[in-house]
């Protein structure tokens, strides 16, 4: 027979879980867009860099300045290093994988939000919440065997984002807004 207070512990200890993921899948996300912006600030660079060594040769071509070579010499070695350091710092394929763990834990907080609702709804009995919890424990565990490491500066803009802009909630109003008028609660 399931007691109140085993089934108080079981939903702390879900609750606990649900905190934790939420943070995870934020900070992933916050990850991938760090790494989304390197790419792209790279490639521009490849290109202005490229544009000026093409003008560069160009103006080489039709006309003697003296600074023109060195200057475009000099270009050709940034970007030789530009080109260096993409081909060993693939951000977009790295920001795809933090793309796709944030999607997978986003999964997981979901299902630990249906948990908690079950459980406070009495939906779920103490040894049907206690096997969903050991289920997600294991793809938890199976996610961020596999996910790759995030950066303090993921995490502080996901901190940023989960208690400045409260990223992860909609006021009743807003999620009004999104639904159909047969679904809101406060009709226009």
């Amino acid at each position: 027979m399931e007691t109140n207070s085993q089934l108080s512990s079981l939903e702390e200890q879900i609750r606990e879980y649900y905190g934790r993921v939420v943070w995870t899948h934020k900070t992933h996300e916050k990850q991938a867009d760090i790494y989304k912006g390197r790419n792209e600030v790279l490639k521009w660079s490849q290109i202005i860099v490229s544009a000026f060594i093409a003008s560069g040769i160009f103006v080489t071509i039709f006309k003697s300045a003296p600074i023109v070579p060195i200057l475009t010499g000099i270009l050709s070695v940034f970007q030789f290093v530009l080109s260096a350091y993409a081909k060993t710092s693939d951000f977009g394929e790295v920001s795809q994988l933090h793309a796709k763990t944030a999607i997978e834990i986003w999964n997981v907080r979901e299902l630990l939000l249906s948990i908690l609702i079950d459980m406070k709804d009495n939906r779920v009995s103490l040894n049907e919440a206690q096997t969903m919890r050991d289920d997600i424990h294991k793809l938890l565990y199976c996610i961020y065997e596999k996910a790759p490491r995030t950066s303090v500066r993921a995490y502080n803009k996901a901190t940023k984002a989960l208690k400045d802009a409260e990223e992860m909630y909609f006021s009743p109003e807003e999620i009004d807004s999104l639904l159909p008028s047969t679904l809101r609660r406060k009709m226009p």
